[in-house]
């Protein structure tokens, strides 16, 4: 199997059966019918799982807006705006239109640093291209009229090339560094695979561009040759969580493996990370991919899990309402169905211990997000049934 697209359990677990999904349907409103919260223990202290809004459809990418409402992707096409009570607004108008088929759809979604006087988003999708597909980045203005919710001035400020057919592995998480800069994560596309290593594709890879979508002055392939200026790393396979630390502002990204080899890095400028080449993973057939594990003039992973639990959503907690955590970085579960926490050396550098949590729960876990209140914030992934879910200290 693809990674990103492994079946759900087909039994739920007893924790899973007492935190029922309500499916949501055309504009109705989801999150309408209170579900209590769940207690469950964890390295600091028992934690209370709250259900804040439930039947979407295959959510992906959840950001914070200044008020603290919350903007929510679906899959298929649609954002949502979200209260912090729950309520699901209708769709918000002026999406362009997405490549909705197997992994492919409406993905990450982020707030412009400025959005509180430009009230610009930028959303990341599988963009239809004649007859093939690519991710690419957008950006417009979030207009609220009315109790009525749209995009203004939709414009596409980078697309992924070469686009390709198929519907796996796009990636894609957005992260606007310290400087302003955007990092984009983009998929090997999964048949395509053998273009991450190459530079005149932006197939598996990570690029940065600037907010309008220009080209750095001080990204490393800016001036050579044939390769696209935008890259920042290569020799990705399907990154689908990024995040910045915020002690360091050093850019942090997980990815998914094949059978096995799912990867933890920290990608610097230039930097080869190695797929398809080198991997601790095997093709689904269980065959070799590439020469081994190691290659002079390639990265190794900070950490690889193997086998896979197919990581989706990476966030650091900053916060003070978890004080045990803060500093840790934290990671989604797709087929592995888990919120996995991280620990990192005071350098920075390495991995020092992990944690798995939430696995009573039986459910794929798309995204992770701090809150404004300093909880964490969960999507989980589901068609039809999927959850805003709020995991703070139990009382």
């Amino acid at each position: 199997m693809r990674s990103g697209v492994e079946p759900r359990s087909a039994a739920l677990s007893p924790l899973a059966r007492l935190l029922p999904a309500i499916a949501l349907s055309g504009l109705l409103t989801a999150g309408a019918i209170a579900q209590e919260p769940v207690r469950i223990p964890s390295s600091a202290g028992p934690l209370s799982v709250e259900t804040v809004a439930s039947g979407l459809e295959n959510p992906w990418g959840l950001a914070f807006l200044p008020d603290g409402r919350m903007l929510v992707t679906e899959r298929p096409g649609r954002i949502r705006i979200v209260s912090r009570s729950g309520t699901v607004s209708a769709p918000v108008k002026g999406v362009p239109p997405v490549y909705s088929s197997g992994q492919g759809g409406l993905l990450d979604i982020v707030p412009a640093p400025d959005f509180a006087s430009s009230r610009l988003v930028y959303f990341s999708y599988a963009e239809p291209r004649e007859g093939a597909s690519g991710t690419s980045v957008a950006r417009a203005r979030l207009v609220e009229d009315g109790g009525d919710a749209r995009l203004d001035g939709v414009e596409v400020i980078f697309r992924q090339q070469p686009a390709a057919t198929g519907s796996n592995h796009f990636g894609s998480r957005l992260v606007f560094a310290g400087d302003g800069t955007l990092f984009v994560t983009l998929g090997d596309r999964y048949s395509l695979r053998d273009q991450a290593q190459q530079l005149s594709s932006h197939i598996g890879k990570i690029v940065r561009i600037g907010a309008d979508g220009s080209v750095p002055g001080d990204n490393p392939f800016r001036d050579r040759g044939s390769a696209r200026p935008e890259i920042w790393s290569y020799g990705h396979r399907n990154v689908q969580g990024a995040a910045l630390d915020p002690a360091t502002g050093r850019l942090w990204t997980i990815e998914h493996g094949a059978r096995g080899g799912d990867e933890l890095n920290h990608p610097e400028a230039g930097k080869n990370y190695g797929w398809p080449v080198i991997t601790y993973g095997r093709d689904y057939s269980g065959a070799k991919i590439g020469e081994g594990t190691a290659k002079d003039g390639m990265e190794q992973p900070v950490k690889y899990w193997d086998p896979s639990f197919a990581p989706s959503g990476l966030a650091f907690y900053n916060g003070n309402l978890l004080p045990a955590w803060k500093g840790d970085l934290f990671a989604g579960g797709l087929s592995g169905t888990r919120l996995v926490r991280l620990r990192l050396d005071p350098a920075r550098e390495k991995v020092v211990d992990e944690e798995v949590l939430l696995t009573d729960l039986g459910e794929r876990i798309r995204d992770v997000r701090q809150g404004p209140d300093d909880a964490l914030w969960l999507l989980t992934d589901d068609p039809g049934e999927g959850r805003l879910l709020r995991l703070g200290p139990a009382d």
